[in-house]
């Protein structure tokens, strides 16, 4: 199985954040928050492919917890940075020896971005408690983190769209 395989076969199309997905079960109980579109699904779980040609999910912001489950190919570097301004690397994959994990939780108001460093994919699985919005999702802006995070500007530069 290759890159283009698991895009068909998913039906996996372009994310905004970068790589592909696809939405792979909406839960029909809602919840309902405080959120703007107060009623949300309680649950949501989509595909998530990181390739050679878009090895990057960029840095962005969520509200709701989402646990990400390595499925296939290469391991993801995820680099995590929570609201005390405090950065965290995991690899997800399932070479346990060299400290990988299967299954990691960003919790929500976490910013993330995660970086495919070698092979041709990787593919993972994500959950979002309550569901995924849109309108809870906030894409880093370079400014934004110049100013807020000074510190970890060279090094989360790359991983902010522009």
């Amino acid at each position: 199985m290759n890159k283009h395989d698991l895009i068909q076969q998913l039906s996996l199309t372009e994310h905004i954040e970068g790589g592909y997905f696809s939405e792979s079960y909406r839960s029909n109980f809602n919840v309902t928050t405080a959120r703007v579109g107060s009623d949300r699904s309680i649950l949501t779980s989509i595909y998530y492919l990181l390739t050679d040609d878009r090895p990057i999910d960029y840095l962005h912001k969520n509200q709701s917890d989402i646990l990400h489950y390595f499925h296939a190919g290469s391991p993801i570097t995820y680099f995590m940075i929570s609201p005390a301004g405090e950065l965290s690397k995991v690899k997800l994959g399932l070479n346990f020896a060299l400290g990988e994990v299967a299954q990691l939780l960003v919790p929500g108001g976490c910013w993330k971005a995660a970086v495919l460093e070698a092979g041709e994919f990787g593919l993972l699985g994500e959950s979002v408690a309550p569901g995924f919005d849109y309108r809870d999702l906030e894409i880093a802006q370079a400014s934004y983190f110049q100013t807020s995070f000074p510190d970890l500007w060279t090094e989360l530069a790359p991983y902010i769209h522009h």
